[in-house]
């Protein structure tokens, strides 16, 4: 495996090293479940049932729905991410970051005093996460280290139309910030560089996009919703990097770096699609479910690394679409008090064939738990909580894997988030 480690090529995997840019957050693939404690309380079935000003990123027209308000949220995320190498006689590491603040600030009004025009939007913290693998041995002579910091914050200045009774349209400009630095190394017993893919100094890109939203109610129990989000197209990010940052020992046992220059990196966000229901089964009771689909491959399949000369380093994260399945439970216990439940689950985007290929992070979980509570202060002003757990999920290589067979990728998670919210 030493040998196949030192002719491989740089095969860093870009969605291990940024599967935050989104959540990093992230548990579906690399995207939150849901932004504040609203939507994550009910595990992100929120399409069709709006409850904060968040919507105008889950579901754009939501922001007529709401009412004039403002909602402030804070949420600890804590994953816990774990490499394991004992199968070829290594060490088992774990990341020794473990806590993640993301914030996010939303409001909407009416416009000019009309009530079927609706104006608002916000900043959104929808990702951000990073690994820190210390110094971990992969077998006797051969060792990984591994570091990521990345983040993503969304603009969503939104606009919603209600159109009559019972339908309702949204529109929002997505305005993305997105930040990225990573770095992935494999050391011998001696000390000496073996593969180095070192983009450690962070880049930062704009991005822009658009989503598009509707609610229908079928009847005073029954609201369907929907909800699309384009793909948000970035600008590439640039690493001035040195002599060496890239590079790997060739069969002869001398360390081959590409040369110093300006090297580029281009990351987009996926297209995504929800569609949603929220039912009134009795009037203190609303059950909500959402089915949503996130293109993964169109943006987290092959990437590559360009520099001077023409230089390409290939990527080959092998991320496969993702269908996320969620279910949400609210009870209005009384008039200032909603209790919430949450369920979500989406199968991993990538698998084992993957795993040597997803080391920085392990974007792996799949089922989300979630609880949640709202009261309701004085009229005006809303408390909000929710706590997410998330079982451990793990990952292993194929036995015949080329390059770290029998290897082993875990994550595990839990959040707690609080949102103030005021209504005018």
């Amino acid at each position: 495996m030493y040998q196949s480690i030192r002719r491989s090529g740089v095969f860093i995997c870009l969605a291990s090293g940024l599967a935050a840019t989104g959540v990093a957050q992230a548990t579906n693939g690399y995207q939150l479940i849901g932004i504040g404690a609203y939507q994550k309380s009910l595990g992100g079935a929120v399409t069709a049932n709006p409850g904060s000003a968040m919507t105008a990123i889950t579901n754009p027209a939501g922001m007529a729905r709401i009412g004039k308000r403002a909602d402030f949220s804070m949420e600890a995320f804590m994953p816990e991410r774990s490499v394991d190498f004992t199968a070829t006689g290594g060490e088992t590491g774990k990341s020794s970051v473990d806590l993640y603040g993301i914030p996010a600030i939303g409001w909407t009004a009416p416009v000019n005093g009309r009530d079927d025009l609706w104006f608002g939007g916000g900043m959104y913290g929808t990702s951000g996460m990073g690994v820190d693998y210390a110094q971990t041995e992969v077998m006797p002579d051969l060792s990984f280290d591994g570091y990521s910091n990345v983040m993503l914050w969304q603009m969503a200045p939104t606009l919603a139309w209600q159109v009559d009774d019972r339908l309702t349209l949204g529109a929002s400009l997505n305005i993305n910030y997105q930040s990225v630095a990573f770095k992935q190394r494999f050391i011998d017993d001696q000390g000496d560089v073996v593969n180095n893919f070192d983009l450690s100094r962070s880049s930062s890109a704009f991005g822009i996009g658009a989503s598009f939203g509707l609610l229908f109610d079928v009847n005073d129990r029954l609201t369907l919703g929907a909800a699309y989000k384009s793909k948000q197209v970035f600008g590439d990010h640039e690493y001035n990097l040195a002599q060496g940052d890239i590079g790997e020992t060739d069969g002869s046992g001398v360390y081959q770096g590409l040369p110093a220059g300006t090297y580029k990196l281009g990351l987009d966000f996926p297209q995504q699609l929800a569609l949603g229901l929220a039912y009134r089964a009795i009037p203190a009771v609303t059950v909500s479910a959402d089915v949503k689909w996130i293109n993964w491959s169109d943006t987290m399949d092959k990437l590559a690394v360009t520099g001077p000369g023409g230089i390409s380093v290939p990527m080959d994260p092998g991320w496969d679409d993702q269908t996320v399945y969620a279910l949400g439970v609210d009870w209005a216990v009384n008039n200032r008090l909603n209790l919430r439940a949450g369920f979500n689950y989406g199968k991993s985007p990538i698998g084992n064939e993957d795993v040597s290929r997803n080391l920085i992070l392990p974007a792996v979980v799949e089922t989300h738990y979630t609880l949640g509570a709202g009261y309701n202060m004085d009229g005006n002003w809303e408390l909000a909580f929710h706590y997410m757990y998330v079982p451990e999920k793990t990952f292993q290589a194929p036995g015949d894997d080329p390059l770290l067979p029998g290897s082993k990728i875990s994550l595990s998670e839990q959040s707690f988030g609080v949102n103030l919210g005021y209504r005018f």
